[in-house]
C-alpha cells in the first residue's frame, strides 16, 4: 500500500515539475476560456488549481444573473491566463452557498491561492467588473 501510495505521488510530481517549467511559462493553454462548471463536490479542487478564480455564484431564475453571464463569458476569453472564471448554479450547489454565506445573487466570490480574497455582489458593466478585479491582478 504504501509504495503505490509513493508512485502516485512521484507520478505527480514529475507532472508538476513538467507543468510549471520554464517559470509558468506557456501556462495559458491549460487556463480555461470559458467558465468552468463548479459543484459542492469538485468545488475545492478547483479553486486551489489555479492562481486567481473568480465564482460567479447564480440560478437560473435570476435575472441579474442572466444580465451578467454574458460579460463573465466575454471576461474568461480575454483574461485567459491572468483569471480563471467559474459558475456555481447555488440552487444545485447550496452547501456551497451556505459556506460563503451567498446572501444574494449574482455574487462574485474571488479566489487568489485558493483563499477567499473578495465578494462582489450584484449586477454590473464589464468595465465596473473590471475595476473591481484589476486591484487582484
Amino acid at each position: 500500500m504504501d509504495n503505490e501510495l509513493d508512485e502516485i505521488k512521484r507520478k505527480k510530481l514529475e507532472q508538476l515539475k513538467k507543468r510549471y517549467m520554464n517559470g509558468g511559462n506557456n501556462m495559458d493553454e491549460e487556463m480555461p476560456n470559458t467558465p468552468i462548471e463548479l459543484t459542492d463536490g469538485g468545488f475545492d479542487e478547483s479553486v486551489k488549481k489555479y492562481q486567481m478564480v473568480v465564482i460567479d455564484c447564480w440560478a437560473p431564475w435570476c435575472g441579474p444573473c442572466r444580465m451578467i453571464h454574458p460579460i463573465v463569458e466575454e471576461l474568461a476569453k480575454e483574461m485567459q491566463g491572468k483569471i480563471v472564471f467559474g459558475k456555481l448554479n447555488v440552487d444545485e450547489n447550496q452547501g456551497i452557498a451556505m459556506r460563503y454565506q451567498i446572501m444574494a445573487i449574482p455574487s462574485l466570490l474571488v479566489f487568489k491561492n485558493g483563499e477567499l480574497a473578495d465578494r462582489i455582489v450584484g449586477a454590473m458593466p464589464k468595465e465596473m467588473l473590471m475595476a473591481k478585479l484589476s486591484p487582484h491582478l
